[in-house]
């Protein structure tokens, strides 16, 4: 009974990657079977489709597993080397405009040009800014180069207060830079705390894009312990802010890209991190290779994000934006995949 009750948060992730475990009528207990012949004759059973082939897939899955859990572990351990450096918030560039005349009739003329909107990053729950210093540098490389992140206390209990800290800082941010849009990308807790400013706040008219790494938008039954800290409680599967999440969100004008490992150790059920919404028009993005701590590290990801951002098109009609032809049922969501290991 302690080794079920030990595999159970495993069980999402095995039925995930080994389909044929949903036939199953619970629990396989190897126990009460019969002694089996040997395995090369051994013949299809009722609810054990493709047995022989089985070993094949475990060692592949196996396999799988090392690789992301040794580089979840890697990136842990230089994580928090890290650390440190991004307790303190980020100090705030002021933006001075161009000196009207400073141009001379020698300068070839130039075709005016829209910078791109600013980036706002925000981590996850007990974490703070370092952990997009890689994406900041891939970012900052193409082209990129208005970005600000924001860090939230850990002590921070509530997910309804820490989107009112967004949304006054991207209230800021946009006076600033005379910006009227921002994109936001969060990662794990910080893209629900940007969904709900979005859906629940008004969010909606700042925010062109949303891009989620790894976020319970439906809400994770991971980590039943940690249900001490109230935040994580919002996090649940039917909790009040979730619900709230899931309300009629009519005329929503933010784009959602949300990037979901198969792999992820912390999302109960694994698709809970995709964005299903009749009223958002959203793309889910499958990572395949990779786990939770890998998703706002890893190059292949950071070039996803990338190409998500600059394909925003915030003027376009919703049809459009969904994927869907005008006049056509319009399904709001897209899927596609990205194999990165």
């Amino acid at each position: 009974m302690m080794v079920t009750r030990a595999l159970q948060p495993f069980l999402p992730l095995c039925q995930r990657l080994l389909p044929d475990m949903r036939t199953l009528p619970g629990i396989l207990n190897l126990s009460s079977l019969p002694s089996l012949p040997n395995l090369p004759g051994l013949p299809r059973l009722p609810g054990l489709p493709g047995l022989p082939g089985l070993p094949s897939r475990l060692a592949g899955l196996s396999l799988t597993l090392l690789k992301a859990t040794a580089l979840d572990l890697a990136i842990l351990a230089g994580h928090l080397l890290l650390y440190p450096s991004g307790i303190a918030q980020e100090r705030r560039a002021a933006v001075r405009p161009a000196l009207p005349g400073a141009a001379t009739a020698e300068d070839p003329p130039q075709l005016p040009t829209q910078a791109p909107p600013p980036v706002v990053l925000l981590h996850g729950f007990i974490d703070n800014r370092s952990v997009f210093v890689l994406l900041r540098r891939s970012l900052a490389q193409h082209g990129r180069h208005r970005m600000e992140s924001l860090n939230y206390s850990p002590l921070t209990c509530d997910i309804r207060t820490a989107a009112e800290l967004l949304g006054r800082h991207i209230e800021e941010i946009c006076e600033r830079t005379g910006s009227p849009q921002v994109d936001v990308v969060g990662h794990s807790l910080g893209g629900l705390i940007a969904r709900y400013y979005v859906q629940r706040l008004g969010g909606d008219g700042r925010v062109r894009i949303l891009v989620t790494l790894g976020t319970p938008h439906s809400g994770t039954r991971v980590a039943p312990l940690a249900n001490a800290h109230p935040i994580v409680r919002q996090m649940r599967p039917g909790s009040e802010v979730i619900e709230e999440l899931s309300r009629p969100a009519p005329g929503c004008r933010t784009q959602f890209v949300s990037f979901w490992s198969d792999l992820d150790h912390l999302m109960d059920p694994l698709e809970s991190a995709c964005v299903d919404h009749p009223d958002l028009s959203a793309q889910n993005v499958r990572v395949t290779g990779i786990g939770h701590l890998a998703l706002p590290v890893h190059p292949a990801v950071a070039t996803g994000i990338r190409q998500a951002l600059d394909t925003a098109h915030p003027d376009a009609p919703s049809d459009a934006r969904a994927g869907t032809r005008p006049g056509s049922p319009r399904t709001g969501t897209q899927t596609d995949g990205l194999t990165v290991a």
